[in-house]
């Protein structure tokens, strides 16, 4: 029997959260399911409707009282096309598509799902993600937090279903094209034999950058020809500023480039010698980490949160603890001296996350 699957979230732009929307979008409409997605417009539109599913422009996810107005339409899309799935991915969504469910009589309502992607604050506007039955945990960092903040939780509720990677993308025999491969060179000639050190993250001050740049600086002093690249996009123009300024500072002008924001991540992680995730928090995962290992490329991380669970299955020897910058050294001069190879397996498949997600969505027991 068909299912009709809502999904809802803030917006349709790049991340984690919006390409596994997506993927689920993909595989319902392959598996002969009605998907429909609600979200603000954004970036990632146009692979949606690719996909095949239904989109709704609404900005479910807009902090404003205004968000409310959107609750009784989506009470009567959910009565119209009788649907089986509501599935909420953010908070503020979640409010929304829990007070259209209520609204409704028992016997009327479809399932109420929740995706936790993150390590929320807990209070009372993050509990809305506990009201999922189930409740689907992208790690168990996230279901360990969940039941630990909110004890009152039955654990059989809570699924980790890890997020994945489509192996025919991310792969050990991945190779950049060569059209991009002599733009990059011809842009990128401070590399021309030196160890490129990459750091995939948006300017924050939780990932780590100031961490990247004194390792950048403790490889100079010991004579390691390496050169940082720091590849995200800032939001807020004063921590680009204050990053710039440490690299000035450091005398590091030399030694590290900020690309800002990219569309060919992938391809600069595959002609990196080592990628680096040293987050200040815990990651609910660690997707930039699972990507760099899927091409081959070792990576050295802060041992903790879903970066600690992907490289205890794939790569443990990069682990490093988190906040001490003498093991990060000391870790970076060794993999330098000594390259390690990553073992070629990916257990974090694409595959097994859909085929979990649509077991999940069938199962009328949650």
């Amino acid at each position: 029997m068909p299912l009709t699957v809502v999904q809802v979230l803030p917006a349709l732009e790049g991340g984690g959260v919006e390409q596994g929307t997506i993927e689920v979008a993909r595989e319902l409409v392959r598996c002969g399911h009605r998907a429909i997605v609600i979200a603000a417009r954004g970036s990632m539109v146009s692979k949606l409707e690719e996909a095949g599913a239904e989109y709704l422009p609404w900005d479910i996810g807009l902090k404003s009282p205004l968000a409310l107005r959107h609750v009784l339409p989506l009470r009567r899309l959910l009565r119209s096309r009788q649907v089986d799935i509501l599935h909420a991915r953010s908070r503020l969504p979640a409010w929304i598509a829990y007070a259209a469910w209520r609204s409704l009589r028992p016997s009327l309502r479809p399932r109420f799902v929740t995706t936790v992607h993150g390590l929320y604050s807990v209070n009372r506007y993050s509990a809305i993600m506990t009201r999922g039955k189930p409740i689907i945990a992208i790690s168990a960092t996230v279901r360990d937090c969940l039941l630990k903040d909110y004890p009152g939780i039955d654990p059989a509720r809570v699924q980790v279903i890890y997020r994945g990677v489509d192996p025919a993308v991310y792969s050990f025999a991945y190779e950049p094209p060569a059209d991009w491969r002599v733009i990059w060179e011809r842009e990128m000639q401070m590399l021309s034999g030196r160890m490129v050190l990459t750091l995939p993250a948006r300017i924050s001050r939780r990932k780590g950058h100031q961490d990247f740049i004194e390792l950048i600086a403790g490889l100079k002093a010991r004579g390691v020809p390496a050169h940082g690249l720091i590849a995200g996009g800032a939001q807020r123009a004063y921590l680009l500023d204050e990053l710039r300024a440490q690299v000035a500072g450091r005398k590091l002008e030399g030694h590290i480039t900020f690309l800002g924001q990219r569309s060919d991540l992938r391809e600069i992680m595959a002609v990196s010698n080592l990628v680096f995730c040293l987050s200040k928090a815990p990651e609910a995962f660690g997707r930039t980490t699972l990507e760099a290992l899927s091409l081959g490329v070792p990576v050295i991380a802060y041992d903790h949160g879903g970066v600690r669970e992907v490289l205890a299955r794939m790569f443990p020897e990069g682990a490093v603890p988190a906040g001490d910058l003498g093991a990060l050294l000391e870790k970076t001069v060794d993999f330098v001296r000594s390259p390690r190879q990553v073992p070629p397996s990916t257990p974090f498949t694409l595959r097994t996350m859909l085929d979990q997600t649509l077991a999940l969505y069938e199962n009328p027991a949650g």
